[in-house]
């Protein structure tokens, strides 16, 4: 049994950074993937990164700029925007897979922490 508990979300302006966290409690060796998604009222739920839990690789989606990173240590999955950008604002949520499938489909995913809301003021 795996849950999990998001952090790290706030308000900031335009440009700064923020670092997000994912606690897994449980153990992250049973799930395969760990993501990061958020979702806004103008996009939808986007998938924007996963990481294979049994050897840490990160795996972005193709339309990432290059400002965000994931990374773990110690059971926490961490998520570091840089530059953040209005467009940026959303709930970010981290989700878990025990099994693959396509990185970027949130029906994939069979656990899900409660969000954390960014805002990025211009």
């Amino acid at each position: 049994q795996v849950r999990l508990r998001e952090s790290g979300g706030g308000s900031v302006q335009s440009g700064r950074s923020l670092r997000l966290s994912c606690k897994v409690l449980g153990n992250i060796k049973s799930t395969k993937w760990v993501a990061w998604f958020r979702q806004s009222p103008e996009k939808g739920r986007e998938g924007l990164a996963a990481l294979q839990t049994s050897d840490g690789s990160p795996t972005y989606h193709p339309t990432l700029e290059g400002r965000f990173t994931i990374s773990e240590d110690k059971g926490t999955v961490y998520f570091q925007m840089t530059d953040l950008k209005p467009e940026d604002n959303a709930i970010y949520y981290c989700a878990a897979a025990f099994t693959g499938g396509s990185l970027f489909t949130a029906a994939n995913y069979d656990v899900w922490g409660q969000g954390t809301q960014v805002n990025v003021s211009s």
